[in-house]
């Protein structure tokens, strides 16, 4: 996205709500360069999540806690959103930052492969969240089809990979992620239980309703 489009966007959602712990999370980001859905991605899912009354989210990757803050407020007090991440270090992040925030109690932090950990967990859920390693992508997507309610939400992140998925080629170090990345999108689009489309903020987000 534009840079000044991305920068208006985020100071309106700043404006629809701002906390000081998000601030402090961005913080780290720009500080670690540490990839974070930014401010208006996060308010719109949300505002996604919040629409369909979901009540119990899944993170396929999580990293300290940034999209699972904005989940954790869709769901309310007596939802969950299971976390999951590799690095032990960004549980405790996301544990210091979303008790400051005050949903701590409606989030529970996996750590180790975001497949095993869900695997681990039974039933379905209301929304899926995707943001791993883009190469596995299309794992997550045939991992977590079925077990996404009817009327529940695939989300994912990254889906646009700063145009690359249109000329189909690579960002440099990163060989074969953008061939992932267009293989999820293209799963996505083939499967008919599923209307979904591609919201083109800050590097796309696919959303995906499950209507059958």
């Amino acid at each position: 996205m534009d840079d000044a489009v991305e920068a208006y966007l985020s100071d309106l959602a700043a404006t629809e709500h701002d906390d000081p712990v998000l601030v402090e999370m961005e913080a780290r980001a720009e500080e670690y360069g540490f990839p974070i859905i930014g401010r208006a991605t996060g308010r719109y899912v949300e505002v996604a999540a919040r629409s369909i009354g979901a009540r119990r989210v899944m993170e396929l990757g999580s990293g300290y806690g940034y999209s699972a803050y904005w989940f954790a407020r869709a769901v309310g007090p007596d939802g969950e959103v299971v976390c999951t991440d590799g690095d032990p270090r960004n549980a405790d992040l996301a544990e210091g930052y979303l008790r400051t925030a005050g949903v701590w109690d409606r989030v529970r932090y996996r750590v180790g492969d975001a497949l095993t950990g869900f695997a681990a967990e039974p039933g379905e859920f209301d929304v899926v969240y995707c943001d791993v390693d883009k190469d596995g992508y299309p794992a997550c997507w045939r991992a977590a089809r079925d077990r996404i309610r009817v009327g529940g939400l695939w989300i994912c992140d990254n889906v646009i990979w700063s145009g690359h998925v249109a000329t189909g080629t690579d960002r440099e170090g990163l060989p074969g992620w953008t061939a992932a990345i267009r293989e999820h999108n293209q799963l996505v689009a083939e499967d008919d239980r599923y209307v979904g489309s591609i919201v083109p903020i800050r590097d796309g987000v696919m959303v995906a309703l499950r209507i059958r």
